[in-house]
């Protein structure tokens, strides 16, 4: 894999610091990282995701989904039954993992669920009523003149 140098980046720019840190942060994740548990990431509204990990092997009490420092992080451990089993083939992993995801600005976990082996957690953005586009009226300069000489 390439090493990027993003000091450019830094003395550039004003502002942009989650840009820059996210950037750093891809570019130097390991390119081997794993890909367990599998998950999809789907569009389900102009302002609405869903991310869906497979969860196969875990109870509701073994996941926790939580948001810290703007990212989505899903962790399972298994709890440990006590019982002894002997597999003669054991190809459903149920191995500890936790998986983040980076949320931008404004989007958040509405909710979470669990059923048949999946694990569904239903983001949206909601934009703040002072960042959303608002029109603004234009007076004619006569509208204007007016107003000044009346007050």
């Amino acid at each position: 894999m390439r090493n990027f140098d993003l000091a450019p980046l830094y003395r550039a720019t004003v502002g942009f610091d989650q840009v820059a840190d996210m950037m750093d942060r891809v570019l130097t994740t390991d390119a081997a990282q794993s890909t367990y548990p599998p998950y999809n990431i789907e569009k389900t509204g102009e302002d609405a995701w869903r991310i869906s990990v497979a969860v196969a092997g875990f109870a509701e009490d073994d996941l926790a989904v939580e948001l810290r420092d703007g990212a989505l992080i899903v962790s399972a451990r298994k709890s440990d039954d006590g019982t002894e089993r002997t597999y003669l083939h054991r190809g459903i992993a149920t191995r500890a993992f936790e998986r983040r995801f980076q949320l931008a600005d404004h989007v958040r976990a509405l909710n979470a669920t669990h059923a048949d082996g999946m694990l569904h957690i239903d983001l949206v953005r909601e934009v703040p009523e002072a960042l959303k586009p608002r029109r603004i009226a234009i007076e004619s300069r006569r509208d204007a003149s007016n107003a000044k000489a009346v007050n």
